[in-house]
């Protein structure tokens, strides 16, 4: 299990920085909207501590996604203004902020899904308009290597700290930006702010895709068991067919909008 932890998100990293050098910004930030952090992180709190316990901290989880954009959006901003150890306090403190308020609100799957919901309408028009430059110059594989491991420890301590605090902030932490900080700071270091406000937009873009497997698994878990992991998967992965129009149809000012073919 532990092994799995450390493997997961680093092979998505690489796989997302991959996609970026290919692709641009709009396909990595889009593919980072998939539950790749989220998914192991409750699939081992199901397994860990029951699975009305990960039910629970999807409906929490699926609320946490207005932390998340929250980050993305505040990272957005300030790096264009800032270096990325500005960035990243502020937009970290942005979602430590947002989180704390959701913890104090009542666990309500229909209340987490209007939050939910909010947060992917409003992402849009939060973003700094920008044209990233798509040939400046990519990662070099030391950096690619630097961002596995961190996305790795990132990601063992999020589970770690996830097994013991309850299935509120177990559901707020399995949305802690681990991949969102990793792929923020070396893409803002690599290849500047333009280019990293444009993944980070793409990647709320995405985040249909999160939240369409959060509330499968909320609705779900508690009927099927664990089989309805199979089953957030698969609607996950339907909307991510769905968000593809979505990047495509965005303001051509905003992102280099390039599809994988």
């Amino acid at each position: 299990m532990l092994l799995l932890k450390l493997l997961v998100i680093p092979a998505f990293l690489l796989l997302i920085s991959l996609a970026g050098r290919r692709w641009g910004p709009s396909v990595a930030g889009w593919l980072s909207g998939l539950p790749v952090v989220v998914g192991p992180i409750l699939l081992f709190l199901a397994i860990e501590q029951g699975e009305l316990f990960a039910a629970q901290s999807a409906t929490a989880a699926l609320a946490a996604m207005f932390a998340m954009i929250a980050f993305c959006v505040v990272y957005a901003q300030v790096a264009q203004h800032r270096n990325w150890p500005w960035a990243l306090g502020i937009a970290l403190g942005g979602w430590a902020l947002v989180a704390l308020i959701l913890s104090w609100l009542p666990a309500s799957l229909p209340l987490s899904s209007l939050i939910a919901l909010a947060a992917l309408l409003a992402a849009p028009y939060l973003f700094p308009t920008v044209r990233p430059v798509m040939n400046g110059p990519t990662a070099k594989s030391d950096k690619l290597l630097l961002r596995m491991i961190a996305g790795a420890l990132l990601t063992l301590a999020v589970t770690l700290l996830a097994s013991t605090v309850g299935e509120r902030w177990s559901g707020l932490l399995a949305v802690f930006p681990v991949l969102g900080s990793v792929m923020a700071v070396f893409s803002q270091q690599t290849r500047g702010p333009a280019f990293t406000a444009a993944l980070l937009r793409a990647t709320a873009t995405g985040m249909y895709c999160f939240a369409a497997f959060c509330l499968t698994l909320a609705l779900a878990l508690p009927v099927l068991g664990m089989p309805a992991f199979a089953l957030g998967v698969a609607v996950s992965m339907a909307m991510l067919l769905v968000t593809r129009r979505l990047l495509v149809r965005a303001p051509p000012g905003d992102t280099a909008h390039l599809s994988p073919k």
